[in-house]
This record gives structure tokens, C-alpha cells and sequence, in this order.
């Protein structure tokens, strides 16, 4: 039977080397050819011994997950969408700065949070995916950058904030994140790999014990009653909880602070009251927050806050010394903008049925 190779970091891929007769330093020189150089065909692994580009065929491949469509915004954000089996597709967006090229990586095919402000959980929830299928997504974005755009830049900093929960899909996630770090794959600093969470307590500890990188919070709510309404998980993690969580990871993170993010609703979370207990919620974390505008999607009952409520907000916090940023909507003319992933998934939560969840399942 033969396996993938993009589901295995640099420890796993040695291991399986090893059980095949193989020295360890076999194993760095093929996952440099799979990362690095984005090579699939172990004939074109030239510094390989043909012995071992023969039996890696007999026992081998890589099989990222297949494009079925690359948009390309008005404003150069470009969303792939990637076929994961089963009916399901999952959405990645890569967002050109000046100074950046970022790309937004989905760990989930849907999400089980089911955060009302959320085209993703509004979908249900379909499987977790796999290593091969999340630094799959990485790997053909790339690709695609490379014989893209000539004014595209490559990859330079990574974010799991696309559909789904990182830390609800924990080994694969981590697995992923190692390759993303790792000199012989991708070499991204620490620093410019994100992991956002809804609140995921047990994990985020044990992902800064793990595998420290840069942690964003989707907090959206400055009180537990509208924490609750908003994203769910809150019932089972509230924010006492979360805020200690959060020191805790910034014993083991490569920053000194943890952002915050924070969607701007109309009527709902916006108000300089709220700005006011936001201030107080966050005062004992090292952190700087991440305001962004609502981005509607077909049924959802929000509207994205006036922008001089969000300015208004965003002055209170600033006045208060608290670094705050107002994120630029990006891709929403191919709904590649930051709540409006979709994919294309299979319900198997029943959801319409059954509307709570099981947060037990979920965090265990």
C-alpha cells in the first residue's frame, strides 16, 4: 500500500525511512525535494540513489489535494479551492502586500464551533484533514505563485485562520506547522506562522508546549453572555479561563503579545461600552487587537458595523494604549474575504436538527 509523503514531518518521514533500511539523512534529502523544491516524480530527485527513487515508487507518492478552481480578485487576493474527497472542497486564500505574501490555510472540511457570524459553521462539519491534505494546500499554492502573476509574491507568512478549528484537528495541525518551520521544507519563522483559535483551552496549552508560533484569539465579544451567543465554545471555555490560557501561552510564544481578533458588528458588539469592557477583559494580557469589519455572506442576520463606529472603537482602545489595527477587507468581491470561506462540504452533523453541539466531542 502506498503511502503519502506529504503526511509526514521530518521525525515521521525518518521513521519511515528507517523501517525500510534507509539512513536518516535520506530522509531530509527527500523531504527537501518534496518542500523546497516542490517536486511530486522521485526521478526528477537527482541526488537520490536509483535504488531508492525505485522503491519509493513501489511504496510512495505525493498527492496534494487538486485544485478545482484559482480566482483572482480585483485587489490580487487569489482563492483556490482544493478537492478533499467525499464531495467536500476546502478554500485557500493568498493575500500579496507590499511587505507580505500571506496565505490563509483551511484545517477542516467545515467547522463544529458553528460561531453565528460564520459562512464556515454555518455549513456544518464534514472531517478533520489530513497533514497531506493541510500542507497539501501550501505546497500547491507555490506552485501556482510561482507560474502565476509576475508581480505575485511568494509565501512568506502563513495563517490557519481558513475554515475550520486548528486546534479541534490537533496532531495534524502540528505535524503541519513542524513542516512549515522546518529548514529542509519550508523554513518560515515562528513568527510569521500564525495559529488562530476560537478558545480551545486544553489545546492552546498543550500547542505552546508543543509547538509555539504566533497566537491569535477570536475573542468578538468583551462579556461571557455575548461570548456565548457568539461563539459557542465560550460555554464551555469562558473568558476567565481563555485570558489565563492565554498568559500561560506566552510563557512558550515567540511573541510577547497574543492577538485578539474581534468582528465588528452593527448593534451587537460595537459600542464604546463594550470598547470600554474589552479594555478591562484583556488589561492583564500582553496583547494588541485586530478589529474587522463584518463581511455579510447569504442568511446571516449581522451587518457590518458603520465605519465610524469602528474608528470610534478603534480610539477608545488606542487611547487606552492598546495596539490596534482595523483589518482591510481583501477578496470580498470572490467571497475570499475573513468570515465568508465556504467550501463546498457535506453536512454530517445534522446541524438543522440538532443545533447544540456536543463540546465534548469537540475538545476532547
Amino acid at each position: 500500500m502506498s503511502v503519502n509523503l506529504l503526511d509526514y514531518d521530518a521525525a515521521g518521514l525518518a521513521a519511515l525511512f528507517a523501517e525500510h533500511g534507509e539512513k536518516p539523512f535520506r530522509a531530509r534529502q527527500v523531504l527537501r525535494w518534496i518542500h523546497r523544491f516542490g517536486r511530486s516524480d522521485f526521478d526528477a530527485m537527482s541526488d537520490i540513489a536509483k535504488s531508492l527513487r525505485e522503491k519509493l515508487k513501489a511504496v510512495a507518492s505525493v498527492i496534494p489535494p487538486t485544485i478545482v478552481s484559482d480566482k483572482l480578485s480585483d485587489d490580487g487576493t487569489r482563492k483556490f479551492l482544493f478537492d478533499v474527497g467525499g464531495g467536500n472542497a476546502v478554500e485557500t486564500v493568498f493575500i500579496p502586500e507590499d511587505d507580505r505574501g500571506t496565505l490563509c490555510i483551511s484545517t477542516q472540511a467545515g467547522c463544529a464551533l458553528d460561531c453565528s457570524f460564520c459562512s464556515t459553521g454555518k455549513q456544518g462539519f464534514n472531517r478533520n484533514l489530513t497533514v497531506a491534505e493541510i500542507i497539501g494546500q501550501l505546497w500547491q499554492a507555490e506552485r501556482a505563485l510561482e507560474t502565476g502573476l509576475k508581480d505575485e509574491r511568494i509565501v512568506s507568512n502563513v495563517v490557519l485562520m481558513g475554515m475550520g478549528e486548528p486546534l479541534a484537528n490537533f496532531e495534524s495541525t502540528v505535524t503541519a506547522l513542524r513542516l512549515m518551520l522546518d529548514d529542509n521544507a519550508y523554513g518560515l519563522s515562528r513568527r510569521r506562522v500564525t495559529v488562530s483559535t476560537s478558545g480551545l483551552v486544553p489545546a492552546m496549552d498543550r500547542l505552546g508546549e508543543e509547538c509555539p508560533v504566533a497566537l491569535a484569539v477570536s475573542l468578538h465579544a468583551p462579556n461571557d453572555r455575548l461570548r456565548n451567543e457568539l461563539v459557542p465554545i465560550n460555554q464551555k471555555y469562558p473568558l476567565g479561563e481563555l485570558m489565563a490560557a492565554c498568559n500561560r501561552y506566552l510563557q512558550y510564544a515567540p511573541r510577547d503579545f497574543v492577538t485578539f481578533e474581534y468582528v465588528m458588528l452593527d448593534g451587537v458588539n460595537d459600542a464604546d461600552s463594550q470598547a470600554y469592557e474589552l479594555l478591562d477583559l484583556t488589561r492583564k494580557v500582553s496583547c494588541k487587537i485586530n478589529l474587522i469589519p463584518f463581511n455579510p455572506f447569504p442568511g446571516s442576520p449581522y451587518r457590518r458595523s458603520p465605519a465610524y463606529r469602528i474608528r470610534r472603537f478603534a480610539e477608545v482602545l488606542m487611547n487606552a494604549g492598546v495596539v490596534t489595527t482595523t483589518r482591510k477587507t481583501r477578496g470580498d468581491d470572490i467571497d475570499a474575504a475573513c468570515g465568508q470561506l465556504a467550501g463546498q462540504v457535506l453536512d454530517r452533523t445534522r446541524r438543522s436538527a440538532r443545533r447544540i453541539i456536543d463540546l465534548h466531542e469537540v475538545t476532547r
